[in-house]
């Protein structure tokens, strides 16, 4: 079966502009035109458009996945390329999701602290609970905003 670009869009549950714009970038040197220009997508396309998806939320840049695309239409020469090209992709999303994690974790503690604030009517209340009294899993998050310059808990 032949799509166009609203009907694969649709499919893909992105923007046909999207499809566009990865077309115009490079990303789809494997998607047929007809005589007149109009993109023929195909079932094959679809998953080439879910690793690009991917890739893209995976945070890799337009150009790697552009390089990716070109080494893996080239054959089974490029296979230690792409694979170095996916494990420092994977690297780069572990540090990233390390980051997140960190982030998620001084959220859950602020939440926790403004939760006890209102509990107890006050933040200094909080501010003056000894490491005993706080969950353990919020001590290291304490610890890094007490020594991080010029941070204030009460922020």
């Amino acid at each position: 079966m032949v799509y166009t670009v609203g009907e694969m869009a649709k499919r893909m549950g992105v923007a046909a502009s999207t499809l566009r714009y990865y077309d115009k970038e490079g990303l789809l040197p494997f998607v047929e035109r007809s005589p007149g220009g109009i993109r023929l997508f195909r079932e094959t396309d679809v998953e080439w458009l879910n690793v690009i998806g991917c890739l893209k939320s995976a945070g890799m840049s337009i150009g790697d996945i552009r390089e990716y695309i070109r080494l893996a239409m080239q054959g089974d020469g490029t296979i230690d390329q792409r694979l170095a090209l996916f494990k420092r992709q994977r690297e780069a999303l572990i540090r990233k999701m390390a980051a997140l994690q960190n982030t998620l974790d001084m959220l859950d503690y602020k939440c926790w602290f403004y939760e006890r604030a209102q509990e107890l009517g006050s933040i200094e209340a909080v501010k003056d609970l000894d490491g005993d009294a706080l969950p353990e899993r919020f001590q290291g998050v304490r610890r890094s905003l007490k020594s991080m310059p010029a941070a204030e808990e009460d922020a």
